[in-house]
């Protein structure tokens, strides 16, 4: 038989069996197709020397203020930062602010005995059973932080340490050990459990509180424990003696924390706005959302909301350097909202706009209530005919989900429709008109448009907005809807790769409660592809060098930067892979013998260490037939396995009568004993510094009989 080409129709097609789809792609991780052909996608590099921040990133907005600062507003769980130059500035709002003049503090001395079982199987070496803290209100009596440094069944002999404070004393089992607590009566405070607090010194800091320098518990602290009028947090250090202590002191409480995933509810009324959601795919009540936000433009000045929280501003200022001594402060004022889900505001008429919010005269969410501003004024929501404030009720769907801004109109919505809202003028200011009912949408976040024309997330597909609303083709809607994690679906996202073409959507799988996979359309070529990465947040803005990405290790990363995972000081690399379906040979009526592969892959782009060369595996899977395992052996199975399964890939070596085969650059053929009736290709590689592009592959086939 003549040389056998290996050329597939571009994306990965999971629709069908691996047989139907013959020539075609049918699995992969960590590649594209670019002009028809599959390469390794671009690495990704640790941003501003892996400065962490705290929490989980779910929000990225980037601008130039008027003093040409770049600025990357980044939206946490916990918090709210402004990164500039690499440095994450805390603007985390103020929620509520103290002084108490003086006898701020007092330190109890507190005793335990320590006592360890050696067999006990919960005890792990190096473990933290109780935290020293600083303490805000009541006493805890008996708290001490209890290392164990010692091996399980071994000797007991200095296996306990007693942390009094930050330094570390050996004790022995059955010893006494003392520590203090410090607490101060605030009781107004209202904190929650992991809310942060700022300690200041009301005028001169004083040396010491009863022992404890006072730089010790100065400063921005986490609650990790709650009680009624008590908040609990590391002291930094250790007291001298107990009693009240006469130093006073400023407290500034920031604006409650939030979950970083979906917590589902217990009952009804389980978790207030901030906390809870609509449509949240619950059945028991109300859960606990996670936090999100929103993030928009007013000039230079950036307007900031926590799903379900109140409107938030901060203004950079016009000195040479930004001011990140002031936090972000609550828009207040006549008839401003106080509880949104999420805002924008209007490229054309610099209205701002609060989709789901309190009505006038009202504290109380109203999830399909629509109100903005006067133009040119964030601060006027009171209407009349003298200005443009207004507001308008959608009437389908329970809340509204998310907006988006595009060329000649910004697009809403709600759990079931779509609506478009189109600036008319007075008197109605906005006008609203029902795109498409029945539809659906997986989170605030999925939603994204490119060259006019706007793609989403759904709950159990994809869908287009050009003019009309349709579902968008997609050859992965099985592989995506049948193995995902809705309970989870406002952890989604959407983000574009304009480089390439690309649009991502990042989801969790089926028993994930983190997003670890993504879903990628290149709407140029109309061809889908995926793959397993573990992101928070993503951002393609002109503004940075390439798309910013958040990850779960509280840092940021530029995607498509270098060949490898750079996302901490040590270089690991990244296994990469394609897997075609099964072609037959002929038209399946013998065996073939393969004997030959013709290499064809080009390296361009590679970064390889001096005297190393980049390669990649060639692998032939066969099998008889589509039932058969692959070869004789049935653990000789690709990444995805014979029940054509969507499974995480790993880097196997697979033996029996098939192997990989290391394909150089300058590899010219390769000699191989593969025989079966259907075959499968994958090329894969897990090098340092590798980049590479599949062209058109070459088999040398013999008919080998018909057994």
């Amino acid at each position: 038989m003549p040389l056998q080409k290996l050329k597939y129709r571009p994306g990965i097609n999971r629709e069908s069996t691996t047989l139907a789809n013959e020539g075609g792609w049918f699995q992969c991780d960590k590649i594209r197709f670019r002009s028809g052909y599959p390469e390794k996608i671009g690495g990704w590099t640790g941003f501003a020397n892996f400065n962490t921040y705290k929490g989980v990133a779910r929000s990225l907005w980037n601008w130039v203020t008027l003093t040409s600062f770049n600025l990357l507003g980044i939206g946490t769980n916990l918090k709210f930062y402004i990164e500039d130059g690499g440095a994450y500035n805390d603007i985390t709002p103020i929620r509520y602010s103290s002084t108490i003049a003086s006898n701020a503090f007092r330190t109890a001395r507190s005793t335990l005995t320590t006592t360890i079982n050696p067999t006990a199987t919960s005890i792990v070496v190096g473990s933290t059973t109780d935290f020293a803290f600083l303490e805000v209100g009541t006493i805890l009596i008996d708290s001490e932080k209890i290392r164990f440094d010692g091996v399980v069944g071994s000797t007991l002999t200095n296996c306990i340490r007693g942390y009094d404070g930050t330094t570390a004393v050996a004790h022995t089992a059955g010893a006494t050990v003392s520590c203090f607590t410090v607490y101060v009566n605030d009781p107004g405070c209202g904190v929650q459990t992991d809310d942060f607090v700022t300690i200041s010194a009301v005028t001169t800091p004083p040396a010491t509180v009863n022992g404890i320098p006072f730089a010790s518990i100065e400063g921005n602290f986490q609650m990790i424990q709650i009680a009624p009028s008590t908040y609990v947090f590391d002291a930094l250090s250790v007291a001298t003696s107990g009693g009240v202590a006469t130093n006073g002191a400023s407290f500034a409480y920031e604006i409650t924390t939030g979950k970083d995933i979906y917590t589902i509810g217990t009952g009804w009324g389980a978790g207030p706005w901030s906390r809870g959601g609509w449509g949240s795919g619950f059945t028991t009540g109300i859960g606990q959302q996670l936090r999100i936000w929103s993030q928009a433009n007013f000039g230079q000045i950036l307007l900031f909301v926590p799903r379900g929280g109140a409107l938030y501003a901060w203004d950079p200022g016009t000195s040479s350097q930004p001011a990140y001594t002031t936090r972000g402060i609550q828009v207040t004022g006549a008839n401003v909202p106080i509880t949104i889900n999420t805002i924008l505001v209007s490229d054309a008429t610099r209205i701002t706009i609060c989709f789901g919010c309190n009505d006038y005269g009202s504290v109380t969410l109203d999830p399909l209530l629509i109100r903005w501003s006067d133009a040119e004024n964030y601060l006027s929501w009171t209407p009349a005919i003298t200005n443009q404030a207004g507001s308008y009720r959608l009437s389908h769907g329970s809340q509204i989900i998310s907006a988006l801004q595009t060329r000649q109109e910004i697009v809403v919505w709600t759990d079931t429709a779509v609506y478009s809202m189109q600036y008319s003028g007075q008197p109605y200011i906005w006008s609203f008109n029902i795109l498409a009912d029945n539809t659906s949408i997986a989170g605030q976040n999925v939603t994204v448009t490119v060259n006019g024309v706007t793609y989403w997330m759904g709950t159990d597909k994809f869908y287009v907005y050009s003019g009309r609303v349709d579902t968008l083709p997609c050859s992965l809607r099985q592989y995506v809807f049948d193995n995902i994690n809705l309970d989870q679906q406002f952890q989604f996202f959407a983000g574009t790769n304009e480089a390439y073409n690309e649009i991502w959507w990042y989801y969790c799988s089926e028993n994930s409660t983190v997003v670890d996979r993504y879903v990628i359309y290149n709407h140029l070529d109309r061809v889908w592809y995926y793959g397993n990465l573990q992101r928070s947040a993503w951002l393609d803005s002109p503004l940075r060098a390439s798309p910013m990405a958040a990850t779960y290790i509280n840092t940021m990363v530029y995607q498509e930067s270098g060949n490898d995972d750079n996302s901490t000081a040590t270089t690991q690399p990244i296994y990469s892979y394609c897997l075609s379906s099964d072609f037959d040979i002929g038209e399946g009526h013998n065996l073939g013998f393969v004997w030959r592969i013709v290499p064809d892959v080009t390296f361009d782009g590679s970064r390889t260490q001096v005297g190393t060369f980049p390669s990649v595996n060639f692998t032939v899977y066969p099998r008889v037939n589509p039932g058969a395992y692959y070869g004789n052996d049935q653990n000789n199975i690709p990444p995805g396995g014979n029940t054509d399964s969507p499974e995480v890939a790993t880097n196997q070596s697979y033996s029996g009568i098939f192997s990989t085969y290391v394909v150089q650059q300058f590899t010219q053929q390769i000699y191989t004993r593969v025989r079966g009736r259907q075959m499968a290709f994958m090329i894969s590689s897990d090098g340092l510094g590798t980049a590479w592009q599949l062209g058109t592959p070459r088999l040398d086939v013999r008919p080998d009989g018909r057994r």
